[in-house]
């Protein structure tokens, strides 16, 4: 493995917990700037292009759990098993398992499937799509 690898690797893990990290205190800004510009979310079958269109999902999300008075006391995204396929120097993919607990304990719980770019030097989300496997019964966060 190259140094180049290595460095792309680290820099992909630093991207993905960063993600977990600021969305889950609520710095969408921060989160915003993980994506490129053209970036692909998929959420639970529903498809967001674009930067813009993919902040949606933190401030709709937000919006929808502080006005149902159901904002939860803390957010915590723990992700696992992180397996990065470096392709290039500037493309990677890459998959996660993830875990999310609230006041309800274990609330939902998937996988991350990524796909990331290099560009002006940063790695960022090209593509991410988010697959809830389960849910507790009294999750926060119901289907999309």
């Amino acid at each position: 493995m190259e140094i180049w690898e290595i460095e792309a690797r680290e820099c992909i893990r630093d991207l993905v917990v960063r993600y977990n990290a600021n969305g889950d205190s609520g710095r969408f800004a921060e989160v915003g700037k993980l994506f490129a510009d053209d970036a692909v979310m998929t959420l639970e079958g529903r498809v967001y292009t674009g930067l813009a269109e993919i902040m949606t999902i933190f401030t709709g999300a937000q919006s929808t759990l502080s006005s149902g008075g159901m904002a939860p006391t803390y957010l915590r995204h723990m992700t696992a098993t992180h397996q990065i396929d470096v392709l290039s120097d500037t493309a990677a993919r890459g998959r996660c398992y993830f875990q999310v607990l609230t006041s309800v304990g274990l609330d939902h719980w998937g996988r991350y499937i990524d796909e990331y770019r290099k560009v002006d030097g940063t790695w960022l989300f090209s593509r991410r799509r988010v697959e809830v496997d389960g849910r507790s019964a009294d999750s926060l966060f119901g289907p999309g």
